[in-house]
């Protein structure tokens, strides 16, 4: 049985966390689609654009991942896709709840998708998006927690190209 799966995400940055998840995904899935999710209320420090090229970069090794884009819900995406499971990462009790709920709301929208959930390898527990961009901006070091190209980008964005 060959199984599409979905990983959305804002992805902003993409963090070590979340390619860890896509290597091992890409392992579990006949095909992997990370779907990065257009979600202007949330402020992002990247581009739709600038995210979408940022994984690519990073996932150009894995011949069954693909990244694309959506905005409206989830599971229609999914279904768009002919994707039956949805790849979600969770990094601590607190993600689990929220993550608990947002799958049984889609399993009532889309009984036919199964939400698979997969820890982050231990050394990436800790890491999210939200505090890359904060370590980030007070002039921390991020290098190891996300990929070069993002480092990259992220001091393009503090130089002001």
């Amino acid at each position: 049985m060959s199984v599409k799966a979905l990983y959305p995400g804002t992805f902003d940055p993409p963090t070590n966390g979340h390619l860890d998840l896509i290597q091992r995904g890409s392992k579990l899935f006949e095909h992997l689609t990370v779907g990065i999710l257009k979600n202007p209320v949330k402020n992002p420090l990247f581009t739709v654009e600038e995210r979408v090229e940022m994984l690519r970069e990073s996932t150009k090794a894995l011949g069954n991942v693909s990244v694309a884009t959506f905005d409206g819900l989830m599971v229609e995406f999914a279904r768009h896709l002919g994707a039956t499971a949805v790849l979600r990462g969770i990094r601590a009790i607190s993600d689990y709840e929220h993550e608990f709920q947002m799958a049984l709301m889609n399993r009532r929208l889309a009984p036919e998708i199964e939400t698979v959930f997969l820890q982050p390898a231990g050394r990436y527990s800790f890491v999210s998006s939200r505090m890359v961009k904060e370590v980030f901006s007070f002039g921390g070091d991020v290098t190891g927690l996300v990929p070069p190209n993002v480092v990259k980008r992220l001091r393009g964005r503090i130089n002001g190209n």
